[in-house]
């Protein structure tokens, strides 16, 4: 009997940047989108930039000064460089997460209630639950639940002369890189008791691969066969977005002057991909989509 969840979905993906502002323009074309949210948290001593996509949010994050999350973000930032910082995970009761996350041999923080109340007059309310990163395999995981009432973020609107096929619309998975799977597995499956969808060693490319399935969205755990090629510790790796055609996202970026890669022919059966190469702020980014003819026989059986 798989454990009970204790969480239902990704809530946002956090990205540590030194020039928010910067980091702002790159997403912004990258998604083809403006962002959702902006806001400064002068308690935690951060800026926030948010882009509300289908699935999940991706949230730009640079430390402003004094605050407890702004240390957490510059000592990143300063051992590590830019990159993705942080999994925020949603529950629909966080008293009940924390418990069952005690109860699973998982001990974690639970903050005070936040409130941020917006320039148009939005109130946004939420309680955080903290897993401590020693106790988390080294990353940095919260558990967000939003309190009512609350003023939904709502979907990046896209930008000027984009059409919603030239644009981002969701992530498609997260890349955790990490030396020890089982343990990764342990705390993805039978502590958060997200659902393992696929455990497979792959030796023509020389890595393990675990497959998370969690709100419409993959959490990607990958462990190298070869123990002298894995890395020191587990960290947040890459990013996928998911689109209905890879060549018509990257045709666009292509003309806004973006280094994108060929296409090519994905890992996963009907799929192709394109990778997206700097600026993208130290995240390894991908494009995942159908392949035409799978994408045309879906189309067929919709008109069915």
């Amino acid at each position: 009997m798989p454990p009970e969840p204790l969480v239902q979905a990704v809530d946002r993906i956090s990205i540590a940047v030194r020039d928010i502002a910067e980091a702002e323009g790159i997403y912004t074309r990258m998604l083809g989108r403006s962002p959702s949210w902006r806001w400064d948290d002068t308690g935690g001593g951060t800026r926030r930039v948010v882009y509300r996509l289908d699935n999940a949010a991706i949230e730009l994050v640079s430390p402003t000064g004094p605050g407890p999350w702004g240390a957490v973000v510059a000592r990143k930032l300063e051992d590590g460089g830019e990159g993705l910082l942080a999994l925020i995970l949603a529950t629909d009761d966080a008293e009940r997460t924390a418990s069952g996350l005690q109860a699973r041999g998982l001990p974690s923080i639970m903050f005070h209630d936040t409130e941020e109340d917006g320039p148009s007059g939005e109130i946004r309310r939420w309680r955080n639950v903290h897993i401590p990163p020693e106790l988390a395999c080294g990353l940095g995981i919260l558990c967000n639940e939003l309190l009512k009432p609350t003023t939904p973020v709502p979907k990046a609107a896209l930008q000027p002369g984009v059409a919603e096929a030239e644009a981002i619309s969701a992530v498609d998975h997260l890349v955790v890189m990490t030396p020890d799977a089982e343990a990764v597995k342990l705390l993805f499956g039978e502590r958060l008791g997200i659902r393992l969808a696929l455990d497979q060693s792959k030796p023509e490319w020389g890595v393990r691969q675990l497959f998370f399935r969690l709100g419409g969205l993959t959490l990607e755990v990958v462990e190298p066969l070869d123990k002298t090629k894995a890395p020191e510790a587990t960290f947040l790796w890459g990013l996928a977005w998911r689109v209905g055609s890879v060549a018509t996202v990257r045709d666009r970026l292509l003309r806004e002057g973006a280094d994108v890669s060929e296409v090519r022919v994905g890992r996963k059966k009907g799929t192709e991909v394109a990778t997206i190469r700097k600026p993208t702020n130290n995240v390894p980014v991908l494009l995942v989509g159908p392949l035409p003819e799978a994408a045309d026989a879906h189309l067929e059986k919709t008109k069915q």
